[in-house]
Order: C-alpha cells, then structure tokens, then sequence
C-alpha cells in the first residue's frame, strides 16, 4: 500500500514565513540547507557503506543532478521573491506502511540475505526521494510537507524490482518516476486534489512494460525476489496478519477479500477444466499475495464505496491470472504479472464509485435499516468473512508452495510434456531449474542438458553452461565433464558474456575452470578477477573462493584480513563453507589474534546451514570443551 494523498493528520512544527513575497529574496533559502544536505549525504555515501563504494559512478552524477536543480530552484525563488517553508506532519497511513513493509523486509530477510545486504542501497534511495520531493514541490509551490511519504513509495517498489549494482542509476530513474507521476498526474476526487495513479505501481509498470519488451530483465533482481520470497515457512500467514492491520485502519479489507477470492475461484476452474496448473508452484505466489495486500490496497488511488471495491478487487484477481497467462505465451518473465494491472484499474475508481453512489441510494431506499451499517462496522464484518476464507485457504491446502504442491514437482511437467503439451515442456524445465538452485544434481545435470539441446525448448547455452558448473560445484564428476566439454566448444564466450551482464554464478564457473586449467589455459590472474565479479555480483560462493585465493596467493597476493572478509561475506551470504573457512581461520589466529568464540559460531552457522563436515566438528569441540 504505498504512498497516499491522505489529508495530513497532525501538523507538528512549521519553518519559515508564510508571506509569500519578501523583499530581502534570499530568506526563501534559509530551508534549502536540507535537500543541499541529503546531497551531500548521497555523494559521501560510497565513504560510508562498503558495498556502495563499487557504485560511485551512480551515486555522485545523480547527487550533481539534485545540487544543479537546487541552485536552478535558489536562483527562481531569489528572483521572484518566494518565500519557502515546510511543515511537518505526521500521517498514520505513511508510518503504519514504514511498519508492515518491515516486518515483510525482515522475515524475508532472514531467509534471503541478499535483502539485508540491500539495506543500504535502500536507505540510499529513501535520501534521495526526501531531497528530490522537496525541491520538486518547492519549485511548483511555497510548502512543502516533511513526513514519512517517501518510505512506502521505496519500500513497494522495492519489494518487487530492483536494479543490480552495475545498472542501479535505473533504480533512481525508476523511484524518481513514481515521485513525479504523484506530482503531475493529479485529477480532482470528490472536490479534493489528489494523485490519479499509485505511485509504485505507476514506476513499476512503466519500467516492466520497458524490461519486457527489451528483453533486459536480466539487469534486475526481479525473478529472484519474485522467488525468494517463497522462502520463508510462515509467510503466507506473515502477509495475513500484517494485512489486517491495515485493514482494520484504512477499510481495505474487500479490495484484498474479493482479489483473493476471485484468484481462488478462477485456479480450482482453471485445475479443473485443465488438470494442470496456473501459476505451477502455488496456486496464489507469494509475491502476488503481497500485491494484493499491500500494493493494490492504496486507499488513495482505490474506490471508496463498497460496491467499487468489491469490482477493483476482483478485477485485479482476474487480471493478475490472465496476465500470467499473456506473459507466459511470449516467453516473458511472469512475475511482472501483479504490476501491470493496476494503473488501468486506478483509471476507473471514479466512475465505481459513482456506480457505487447511484446502487447505494437505490439499496438505502428500499431498506432504509441499513443505515446503521456504517462502513467501519461493515469493514470489520468483511474482515471476519476475510478471516474464515483464508483459514479455508490455508487448512484445504490451496496455500502451500514449492515442493508441497502438486506443480512444484517436476516429474507431473515432464509427463504432461511427454503427453504433447508444448507450454509443459518449458514449465518442467523451470521446475528443474528452481530444484537445480536448491542443489539438486540430478536436476541441475538433466537441465543443463535440456537447454544444450534445444530440442523440447528453446536453446539456451548460457543457461545449459551455468546449470553444468553448479552440479560440477555440487561434486558430480558426470556435470564436470559435461562442464569441460561444454566450454571447450565455444563456452568460454558464453561464460564471458553471461558475466558481463553481471551473473555472479558464470564469473564463478569461470574462474574455476581458469583456476584449475580445465577446458582454458590455466590463468591464476583471470580466475582471481572472475571470483572477484563473482563475489560483487551477489554469487557468495565466489566470495568464499575469492577468500582462498587471498589465502593462498593465487592470483593475487597473501592476504589474510582480506581472506577473513571474504569469507565472512560469504558466510553472510549463507555460504556455509565460508563460515567454515572463517571459523579455521578464528580458531588458529588471524595475525595471531584467536578468537574461538566467533570460531564456534561460525561452525555453528555452517552446521545449521546443512553443511555436515561443520555438525561433525561442532561435536567434536563441544565434547572437548565438556572434558
């Protein structure tokens, strides 16, 4: 639910006149300190976050930008004579969103840490949005209003796309998008001013409508957000209970009631008629769940009237469903699905509303008892009817996710492949891929021979060559041969290429095999450069292997502070034989400082990610440590 044009709930504090001319000009300046601050503050981030430090060349062209806009915005109040001011309020409908996309952000987090990695570039985007929309409104007007409106603007947008490190200006083109269609694209509503699209979702089809037809969702994290956020157990009933409160604060319970209803009804149709299913893995994706919680529900840009709830909520379910159908037939990533319904269902909240009025008075003349049902009382009677249908939902099955579902198993795609379905075909190998990132062999090695192939779907070797050297890393001699005979045929330039566009898993492949000499010339130079775009590229097994490669002096030369932040990186990236490197490395001394007690947690760590060598050695030393 992102940013609203709600009227300010409480004004706390004012700066500056209210005049509107002044004959000194330069007292309009005395508020500009802030955005010229948050500048400066953006420029200096790459001093103050290590990941940021590779995104320099993003950060100070766009700080420059607002600094030139400052100085153009000084020179135009100076000479008008405009007086400039801000007031703060704080709104209800900003801060409760701050919270619930939190709560989502850290759950998420712990079962992805890509996310808690992301949190600078996050607080990055939040300084800009605050200087960009002051000197924005400024230049159109005297006020300014200082709140928490610029949080659910970033944090919806970012819960379904961001940019990688080497394209992420885009993500300040994209945030800045939403802020000026919020600005601009305004129509008058029951007598009051306000913003016609949401603005995330607005960004966000934009940018989606761009990504699809280019064919460049590879710059973004997209796909993996769409499927990481499967991760987590509980999340379901998280997005549940974190949507009542919104519900219960802002009325939007029919909007989230009807869109899930109208998804539920359409799957069991859909399994039904076809036996198969919609959306593979689960019958409602996380991320859509999401959208139906928290990105459709804008009360600002969503009807007001029960009635024209009860159609946007339902429009949206139905249109999410066919447009995962659309996206689908051209090959196109499905998870743009839930952002490229909503501007056009933000066209017609008017004219529901309308509709609404008009039934309202008919259904009020013929039962005036009505009357009583305000729309509070009759939001908390929805909320008990959204209650008992997820509590179906969830204890019939129709929640479950990944394995659990009948379409999260491969073998149901490849026989109805085998039966003659073409669109199987490809889902069977996308159900490969997804076992194959959870490190399944046998998953990776029939995927990568898939797609070499080019028969049952269409060719594509940089994908084939990626899933060859993840079985390969996994311990399949099988996958390592395949991998060698695979390069030696042209994969090099494929690798190449792939890493290029920032794929951290081919940079890592690559410098294996560079590091090894097996189907290159070795090169101890290439390879320590590939691990090390491995590493930036978010592949934290590549930042394990560019630990080893500071350790041993391959490549590069020894260096043991660099190994141990390497490897903890890697760790932090739930690599657990990076945590296990690190802990070796606490435990004997680094630069003959011991440290058993992060050494036991790093074994820890790697035990509790599977890892058994780790398990094995824990035991060991908790029985030494008992003796």
């Amino acid at each position: 639910m992102p940013a609203t044009a709600t009227p300010v709930s409480k004004t706390v504090r004012k700066r500056g006149a209210r005049k509107r001319t002044s004959p000194e000009g330069h007292a309009s300046l005395q508020v500009l300190w802030l955005p010229f601050t948050l500048a400066l503050v953006l420029a200096d981030f790459p001093l103050l976050f290590s990941r940021a430090s590779a995104l320099r060349s993003t950060f100070w062209p766009v700080s420059g930008a607002l600094l030139v806009f400052l100085l153009i915005l000084r020179w135009r109040s100076a000479r008008s004579h405009r007086t400039l001011y801000w007031e703060i309020a704080l709104n209800k409908v900003h801060y409760v969103q701050l919270v619930m996309h939190s709560c989502v952000y850290t759950y998420w987090g712990w079962y992805w840490r890509e996310v808690y990695h992301y949190v600078p570039l996050l607080i990055v985007q939040v300084v800009y949005v605050y200087a960009l929309d002051a000197l924005v409104c400024w230049s159109r007007r005297e006020k300014w209003i200082l709140g928490f409106g610029p949080f659910p603007i970033i944090l919806s947008t970012n819960l379904f796309l961001w940019f990688k490190d080497e394209w992420f200006y885009l993500q300040f083109a994209l945030i800045t998008v939403g802020v000026l269609g919020k600005e601009f694209l305004k129509w008058r509503r029951e007598g009051r001013l306000t913003h016609v699209f949401n603005p995330s979702a607005f960004s966000l089809f934009l940018f989606s409508i761009v990504l699809i037809a280019t064919k460049t969702t590879d710059m973004t994290w997209g796909i993996e957000i769409a499927n990481t956020l499967h991760r987590p157990p509980h999340i379901y009933l998280e997005i549940f209970l974190l949507g009542l409160v919104v519900q219960s604060l802002f009325q939007v319970t029919l909007v989230t009631l009807w869109s899930a209803v109208a998804l539920y009804a359409i799957n069991l149709f859909y399994t039904r008629a076809t036996g198969s299913y919609n959306f593979i893995d689960s019958n409602i994706p996380v991320s859509v769940f999401l959208g139906l919680h928290l990105l459709v529900t804008d009360p600002a840009t969503s009807p007001r009237r029960a009635p024209g709830k009860i159609v946007f909520g339902t429009l949206y379910g139905a249109g999410v469903f066919c447009m995962y159908r659309l996206l689908s037939s051209i090959n196109a990533p499905e998870f743009y699905d839930k952002l490229l319904c909503v501007p056009f269902l933000n066209l017609m909240v008017i004219g529901l509303d309308r509709a609404s009025d008009f039934m309202g008075s008919k259904v009020r003349a013929v039962l005036p008892s009505l009357r009583w049902l305000t729309p509070r009382n009759a939001n908390y009677a929805w909320m008990g009817v959204w209650i008992v249908v997820f509590s179906a939902m969830t204890t019939t099955g129709f929640l479950v996710k990944g394995r659990k579902h009948p379409g999260g198993n491969p073998l149901f795609w490849e026989r109805a492949c085998d039966k003659g379905d073409s669109s199987a075909c490809a889902t069977w190998v996308r159900t490969l891929n997804a076992d194959c990132d959870d490190n399944s062999v046998e998953a990776c090695i029939k995927v990568g021979q898939l797609m070499n192939e080019g028969r049952i779907v269409r060719r594509d070797v940089a994908y084939a060559g990626v899933a060859f050297g993840r079985a390969c890393d996994l311990g399949s001699a099988q996958a390592c041969a395949e991998l060698v005979q695979f390069t030696r045929g042209g994969g090099q330039t494929v690798f190449l290429k792939a890493c290029g566009r920032g794929d951290g898993a081919s940079c890592f492949i690559l410098g294996s095999l560079y590091s090894a000499g097996q189907g290159v010339t070795k090169d101890d130079s290439m390879a320590f450069g590939l691990f090390e775009k491995s590493c930036q590229n978010g592949w934290w097994r590549g930042c394990g292997r560019l630990a080893v490669s500071y350790l041993v002096g391959q490549g590069t030369q020894v260096d043991e502070s660099k190994a141990v932040e390497n490897f903890e990186r890697g760790c932090d990236g739930q690599n657990a034989a990076s945590c296990l490197e690190a802990a070796k490395l606490y435990w004997r001394g680094v630069h003959r400082r011991v440290n058993r007690e992060l050494a036991r947690e790093r074994i820890h760590q790697a035990c509790g990610l599977g890892l058994q060598a780790a398990c094995q050695l824990e035991s060991t030393t908790n029985a030494a440590v008992r003796r």
